[in-house]
C-alpha cells in the first residue's frame, strides 16, 4: 500500500524550523562608524557662543539649540534629579522649612538672594550643580526630590544671564549678557515623573506642570519662557560631544574654596550615556604625529573617565598662548561612544579667519 505524503505539513514543519534558526541568530547589528571628518563649527555659531553644539561623531550629525531655550533639565533615569542651565550661570537656594510656594516673596529671601549667586568669586559652590555631570550622585543644586511631598522645599532660583547682544572684539568673547531675575520653585514627583510649581517672586499664586520621564533622553528640558518642554538634546544613544558655554568650579585664591566661574569653549562628552574619553599628551611638536600614529590596538581602556564629563572641558585649549586664545598642538583625546566604538579626536583651532572665538574645527577619525 502506497504510503501518502502530506505536503502541507512538510511545508508548515519547514517554515517553523526555519523561522526558529532565524529568530536564534538574529541580534542587533551595530552600524560602524563613519570614515571620520573635520569639523567646523561655522553655522550658528557666533563670538558670543549663544548656542549649544550636540556632536554624534558616528554619523558626523551636528545640531544646535540656542542657549536660552530651557532652564531646567528633569533627569530621564531611575532617580529624580534636576539639573540647572550652567551655560546661563543660573544658581538655586534651598529656602530651609518652606513648602509653601505662595509664602515666598523678595522679602521673605532678602538675605538669601545674597548668597544664590554665581561666577561672582565667594564660596557659591553649593549654589550650582556640580561641574562633572553626574547628577544622580551630587550634593549640590537641587536636592534630590522625595516620594515625601513634605520634604520638597521651596527653592530661590537666580535665572543668571541672558546671551550677550553686543558685538564682541577679535579675539575676545563675552558670553553673558542682562540678569534674567528670579523665580521661586518647588518640584515634586508625580507618577513616574515629575509635576513643578513656579512663580516670580512676588506672585501669591503659582503654575504648575506635569513632566514625564523619556528613557530615550538623558533627561526632559522646561522652560518657564514657554511653561512647556524644550526639545535640546539628542537622544541620549545619538550624541558624543556638546560645545558650551559652562559653569565650572574654579579655586578662590583667596580663601582656597571653590567657587563657580563661567567658561566658554567647554566641551562635555555625554557620561550619562555611556561614553568615556581620556586625554592622551605628547612631547611638545609631536602632537600631530602621534594622532595620526595612533591605532585602535594603543587605546588603553582603563584610561577612559566616565563619571567626569569635563574629561576633554577647557583642556584643549588656552588663552594665554604664543598667539593669544589657541589650541593645544600636543594634544589629542581618545572617545568610546555608547555602542563602543573609538574615535581619536585632535583639536585644529578655536577661532576662525577674522579671529573670533566661538568658531571651533576639530578632525577626528574611527578606529
Amino acid at each position: 500500500m502506497k504510503k501518502s505524503i502530506n505536503f502541507s505539513l512538510i511545508i508548515i514543519i519547514f517554515f517553523s524550523v526555519f523561522t526558529s534558526c532565524i529568530s536564534e541568530d538574529v541580534s542587533p547589528v551595530k552600524i560602524p562608524p563613519i570614515e571620520g571628518s573635520v569639523i567646523t563649527l561655522n553655522e550658528k555659531a557666533d563670538p558670543t557662543e549663544a548656542n549649544q553644539f550636540w556632536i554624534d561623531l558616528s554619523s558626523g550629525d551636528v545640531t544646535s539649540t540656542h542657549r536660552e531655550l530651557w532652564d531646567l533639565g528633569f533627569y530621564s533615569g531611575d532617580e529624580f534629579r534636576v539639573m540647572l542651565n550652567s551655560s546661563l550661570v543660573m544658581s538655586v537656594g534651598k529656602i530651609e522649612n518652606v513648602t509653601n510656594i505662595d509664602a515666598v516673596n523678595s522679602q521673605t529671601v532678602k538675605n538669601l538672594k545674597d548668597l544664590v549667586q554665581a561666577a561672582n568669586f565667594t564660596d557659591n559652590a553649593q549654589y550650582v550643580d556640580n561641574p562633572n555631570g553626574d547628577i544622580v550622585n551630587q550634593t549640590t543644586g537641587i536636592s534630590p526630590i522625595s516620594s515625601d511631598d513634605n520634604l520638597n522645599n521651596v527653592y530661590l532660583l537666580n535665572m543668571g544671564h541672558k546671551v550677550h547682544e553686543g558685538s564682541p572684539s577679535p579675539g575676545t568673547i563675552y558670553n553673558i549678557g542682562d540678569l534674567r531675575g528670579w523665580k521661586k520653585i518647588r518640584i515634586l514627583r508625580y507618577a513616574l515623573g515629575y509635576k513643578i510649581q513656579y512663580a516670580d517672586l512676588d506672585e501669591t499664586s503659582h503654575k504648575e506642570f506635569i513632566i514625564s520621564k523619556d528613557t530615550e533622553y538623558n533627561y526632559r528640558f522646561f522652560s518657564f519662557t514657554t511653561g512647556t518642554y524644550a526639545n535640546i538634546q539628542p537622544k541620549k544613544k545619538e550624541w558624543d560631544l556638546c560645545y558650551t558655554v559652562f559653569t565650572n568650579l574654579t579655586l578662590n585664591p583667596a580663601n582656597n574654596l571653590d567657587t563657580s566661574y563661567i567658561y566658554p569653549d567647554i566641551v562635555l562628552h555625554n557620561i550619562l550615556g555611556g561614553v568615556g574619553v581620556y586625554e592622551v599628551t605628547t612631547a611638545a611638536g609631536q602632537g600631530e604625529a602621534a594622532y595620526n600614529n595612533f591605532k585602535k590596538d594603543d587605546v588603553d581602556g582603563s584610561k577612559f573617565v566616565i563619571n567626569d564629563q569635563r574629561t576633554i572641558g577647557s583642556n584643549w585649549r588656552t588663552t594665554t598662548g604664543t598667539n593669544g586664545a589657541e589650541v593645544y598642538s600636543n594634544k589629542f583625546y581618545v572617545l568610546r561612544d555608547s555602542d563602543g566604538f573609538f574615535f581619536k579626536i585632535r583639536f585644529l583651532r578655536m577661532k576662525d579667519d577674522q579671529n573670533y572665538r566661538g568658531f571651533p574645527q576639530f578632525e577626528y577619525k574611527p578606529l
